[in-house]
This record gives C-alpha cells, sequence and structure tokens, in this order.
C-alpha cells in the first residue's frame, strides 16, 4: 500500500465528511502556498477505494534538496490507519528528494480551562506513535517557536445565539462591546484596494507587541484565493455621525432619573474625547482582524488596533461581531488562535482573549525526519560556513 495523489476537488470532497480540520489543510491554502512559490500535494491512504487519511504537503526548495511539511493535519476518517500514514509518508519524502519532512499534527494533545487549568489527560499516544514511527519530536513548547502556534485560545459557539453569546463574556467584554456601540463603532468587510490599510493596522500592532508582519502579496493573494472562505473585517468611526447620536442620547436624558447625573457624565466623556478627533473625516479605522472559514471553525487569523484609539474598544467588538458571523454561518467553532502557553500573567494576548470565555487547546508541536540525516548535517554545515 502506498499513498495515492488526489486532485483538489477529491481533497475537497473527501475534507467535507472530516468532523473538523484546520484552514491549513484547505484547498485554499494549497492555492494560496502555489501562488507563494511552493510545490503542493494532496496525498492520501486508502483501502478498498475508501480514503482513510489524506493531507496537503508543501515543498520548497532548500539548500540540496526539498523541505516538506504538512501542516496542521492530517485529516482522516479512520484513526487507526494514521501510523501507517505516518509511515508511508516517510517513504513518500524520500523518493521525492526531501532532505527534511516537518510534521505538525492537528490532533489535540491536551485542553485546559480558560485560566490554563488541565481538564483532561495528556495523549501521550501522538507524540509516542511518531517517535516510534523514526520521526525526531522536538518537544513540548510555549511561546511561539519559529513563529509556530501550538496553543489555540478557543469559543465553542453550540447552543448559543447573539444574545446569549454575548452574555457568556465577562462583564469587561461586555463592558467594552456596549461602550464601543455607544462610540457608533461600526465594521464592515474590507475591499480589495483597502488591503494595504488593513495591513498598516496590523503593522502598527506588529511593531508594539514585537511580531513580524506578512507582506502585502500575502494579504493580497489571500483575499483573492480565499474569497468568501475569508473575511477581512475593519472597525471604523464616523466622529461627526457619532457626536450627533450622542447629543440626541444626552438630550433625552430622565432628568428625574436617579441615575441621570452619571449617564450624562459618561457621554459627556465620550464627546469630549471624539471631540479631540479630526471631524473633517468621514471615518476613521480603528482596528481590523482578518477571520478564515472552514465547515467546521472559524479562525482568527490575524488583527490589529492602533493604540491611540484604544479608547473605542474596537478589537472586543470585532471579535462579538465575528463570532455572529460563524453563528450565521453554522460554525460550530471560533477559534482565536495562539497564545504563549504561559499562565503567570505574562501573555496580554491571552488576558484579552480570556474575556470571551473559552477554553484552551494545546497541539504537539513539530515532528521531524530526515531520510538522509548524513546528509542534512554536511549541508547544515556547509550552510553556516556560506553564513546563509
Amino acid at each position: 500500500m502506498k499513498l495515492i495523489t488526489l486532485t483538489k476537488e477529491e481533497f475537497q470532497r473527501y475534507s467535507e465528511k472530516v468532523p473538523g480540520y484546520s484552514f491549513m489543510q484547505s484547498i485554499q491554502m494549497g492555492e494560496l502556498l502555489e501562488a507563494r512559490g511552493a510545490q503542493v500535494v494532496y496525498l492520501s491512504l486508502k483501502k478498498e477505494g475508501e480514503i482513510q487519511v489524506a493531507a496537503l504537503v508543501y515543498s520548497l526548495p532548500m539548500l540540496g534538496g526539498l523541505h516538506m511539511e504538512l501542516n496542521s493535519g492530517p485529516i482522516y476518517t479512520q484513526k487507526s490507519a494514521l501510523s501507517k500514514f505516518y509511515q508511508y509518508l516517510k517513504e513518500y519524502a524520500k523518493q521525492s528528494g526531501a532532505l527534511e519532512l516537518i510534521v505538525k499534527p492537528f490532533e489535540t494533545y491536551q485542553t485546559f480551562d480558560s485560566d490554563g487549568n488541565p481538564i483532561d489527560e495528556e495523549e501521550k499516544s501522538i507524540v509516542q506513535e511518531l517517535c516510534s514511527l523514526g520521526y525526531q519530536f522536538d518537544g513540548l513548547k510555549t511561546g511561539y517557536p519559529n513563529g509556530e502556534i501550538f496553543w489555540h485560545y478557543v469559543k465553542d459557539l453550540k447552543g448559543f445565539d447573539e444574545e446569549s453569546l454575548l452574555k457568556s463574556f465577562n462583564k469587561n467584554s461586555s463592558r467594552n462591546i456596549q461602550s464601543s456601540l455607544d462610540y457608533g463603532v461600526t465594521i464592515r468587510s474590507a475591499e480589495r484596494e483597502e488591503i494595504p490599510l488593513f495591513k498598516k493596522i496590523i503593522e502598527e500592532t506588529g511593531q508594539r507587541q514585537g511580531f513580524k508582519d506578512k507582506d502585502l502579496d500575502y494579504y493580497c493573494k489571500l483575499y483573492d484565493i480565499f474569497e468568501d472562505k475569508a473575511a477581512f473585517l475593519i472597525a471604523e468611526v464616523n466622529p461627526k455621525q457619532s457626536i450627533k447620536a450622542l447629543n440626541m442620547k444626552q438630550a433625552s436624558l430622565d432628568e428625574k432619573s436617579k441615575n441621570f447625573k452619571q449617564q450624562y457624565q459618561a457621554i459627556q466623556k465620550k464627546l469630549d474625547f471624539l471631540n479631540t478627533l479630526p471631524t473633517d473625516s468621514e471615518r476613521i479605522l480603528l482596528a481590523c482582524a482578518l477571520i478564515i472559514y472552514t465547515n467546521s471553525e472559524a479562525t482568527y487569523l490575524f488583527g490589529g488596533s492602533y493604540a491611540d484609539l484604544q479608547k473605542f474598544s474596537a478589537p472586543f467588538l470585532l471579535q462579538y461581531y465575528a463570532m455572529k458571523q460563524a453563528l450565521q454561518k453554522n460554525i460550530p467553532t471560533y477559534n482565536f488562535f495562539g497564545i504563549q502557553g504561559l499562565f503567570d500573567g505574562s501573555d496580554g494576548v491571552l488576558r484579552f482573549k480570556q474575556n470571551f470565555n473559552g477554553y484552551i487547546v494545546r497541539k504537539p508541536g513539530t515532528f521531524r525526519y530526515y531520510p538522509n540525516p548524513f546528509k542534512f548535517k554536511c549541508l547544515q554545515v556547509l550552510k553556516k560556513l556560506m553564513g546563509r
């Protein structure tokens, strides 16, 4: 038995039978990788004509051969066939001239509550199986090793409607969402010509938080290829309209109400802030989010906000909006994506995501196989000598 190549259409049909999979194992991601210079193949393991396991595998040239990678997969309907698939994948890599094969399984290694307390046992069998097949394990990591994300913050959307979803967030989140709505912040999808503006927000956030942004070509190609499988969301405000709406709201307050003074002052604070903004602008961009959809999961891939406009609480409203969109699409899971896996209070990204009362999933990490380890080591030494 060997691995059989599938067409994109065959892989797509099979993925629709799988309970859950990552956007990294979608034909859209395959097309994006190809557009960015990678060689992409859809491999499968079949038994009696039926697909049991399948995966998008891509290759990039490296000194002396190919770097081959299976990221966030494979997808499968027969878990017991995974071992054979991984074994045959090694053979495929060797025959294809790969110098290294990298596998990053999508399976869950362990689940934690929102505070990082484990709620089930470690799935050590995932690691044991791959190691027994000759793969080298990088070990369980925290942070973002080589830019990879192995800790996900997730929200289960099953059983919620828009109202009950809002009530499921903590008080800080609900308060910030309401504040954003009071300011008149609106959410919309970006047009293609606005991608540079979208990227600019992420750039500013990356400089502030210390992460490297993708280049403009990546966003443009993703926009074109993913089409309705991706949403480039922008949060913005029209200062003039917001000032007008808040003035009307302030004027309509009941002076006899015991909360009148408190409500009046709260609105006035917002008006004072809005009046510091350039009112000649019809709209001011505040924050953005890139959401990727599969049938089973909506993933918050990238996002950002302008530091000097944090008072608008736009990131909170963006997340609520994105989750409502997922509900409308009958998608059962919202993946806030990366956190560091550190629960000592140092991860500000985690603190933000905890406002939405989800849970944490840990992926196993990175496994490596070298078809010709001696050649690989020699080339790595040569690479260092050449200063590359």
